[in-house]
């Protein structure tokens, strides 16, 4: 096949790929709708008779019963299910009062279609929807079961919309999701202090804020009380995948110990990472002491030689995160007041190890790589 042919082919090919895996990903998210309006339709049901004739605990363990003679094959029939979709249906009101279209192709914020369709322009599309009709979307567009776990140990209604949100862009498994909560990552995101607001433009800055996490939890680590920067490195290393979990999505790794050379002499970055959202570099430094400003000039050093050697003209400015045992948030903002690079300072925290039962449901290293990279 002659070159020109050959490349029209191969881009035939890649056309096709993407209307199948469209297409795929559009039909399980329509499967899983049904079976939200279904579930909060039954929750409904069960909350209007509550209200109007007193059904206790006892009338839904005989509803479950029922169901399940009429409905021998189907599953979620449950009395436990059934209490679920009564908390469903009664945390979300108006969920099912739209029509199904409104459940449409353009709010769908798993990972493939935002990659086949530029996730930034689709989270700006989303971010631009009414709350209640943003909120019913993006419910409809995650499974029951991670519905079910947020309905259970979340209360807020914004700190729920997080979690669903999150779930929905980075597709957490049900195991993940729970080690989320349970991390308090919602309280943490956002939370670091940082100059991304005075040194990036608004929409790489929100993302960039949005990105740090105050304090970091790496729970994953075993360390005696008296370790190094080197012995964090290692391990982190060695747990890079878990590392990459707590960093959040969109991270790449690229290096740690990353060598460069500045006017004849060697320099080391603790870790480089890109950002596939953010379209940057991402140098990581870590210290097992507190912070003090010198760590900010010296950050600020690697992000000017980043830039300088290995960021592409079509690269946003190189970012820096600084995150230490313990920070002063007086010293970290007059060490960051005229420093013109994008810096974050946060501090860690190392608590037990990950739970067992949550090793075997993490990611390995190779499917975050297909995820970030595919």
């Amino acid at each position: 096949m002659k070159p020109a042919l050959e490349n029209s082919y191969t881009a035939i090919i890649a056309q096709i790929k993407i209307e199948i895996e469209t297409a795929r990903l559009r039909a399980a998210i329509s499967v899983n709708q049904h079976l939200l309006i279904l579930y909060w339709r039954i929750g409904r049901i069960i909350l209007e008779q509550q209200s109007a004739e007193g059904w206790g605990t006892k009338v839904i363990d005989r509803l479950s019963d029922d169901l399940r003679r009429e409905f021998p094959d189907m599953k979620g029939t449950s009395a436990r299910n059934l209490k679920y979709m009564r908390a469903f249906a009664e945390a979300y009101p108006e969920f099912a009062q739209a029509p199904l279209a409104q459940f449409g192709d353009e709010v769908i914020l798993q990972p493939a279609v935002a990659k086949l369709e530029d996730g930034a322009i689709m989270q700006q599309a989303v971010a631009q929807l009414p709350n209640v009709s943003f909120v019913q979307q993006v419910v409809a567009q995650i499974p029951w079961g991670q519905n079910v776990v947020i309905l259970d140990r979340v209360k807020d209604q914004n700190e729920r919309l997080f979690y669903i949100k999150k779930v929905a862009e980075n597709g957490w498994s049900r195991n993940i999701l729970v080690h989320q909560i349970e991390g308090k990552l919602y309280h943490r995101q956002g939370k670091a202090i940082s100059n991304f607001t005075q040194t990036l433009p608004t929409p790489q800055s929100d993302l960039a804020r949005e990105m740090l996490k105050d304090p970091y939890k790496f729970d994953f680590l075993n360390l005696s009380d008296e370790y190094f920067e080197k012995d964090m490195e290692d391990a982190l290393v060695g747990h890079i995948t878990k590392f990459l979990l707590e960093l959040g999505a969109g991270f790449s790794y690229v290096g740690r110990q990353y060598h460069l050379e500045v006017g004849g002499e060697d320099f080391y970055i603790d870790l480089l990472f890109y950002h596939l959202k953010l379209r940057s570099y991402v140098v990581i430094e870590l210290k097992t002491g507190k912070f003090i400003p010198e760590y900010a000039s010296k950050l600020n050093f690697y992000l000017s030689a980043v830039d300088d050697m290995l960021k592409h003209k079509s690269d946003n400015p190189t970012l820096g995160i600084l995150i230490c045992k313990e920070r002063n948030k007086v010293i970290a903002e007059y060490a960051l007041r005229d420093i013109n690079k994008p810096i974050g300072i946060a501090a860690y925290e190392l608590t037990q190890s990950i739970p067992e039962n949550l090793r075997g449901s993490l990611p390995t290293i190779e499917e975050i790589e297909n995820e970030l990279e595919g």
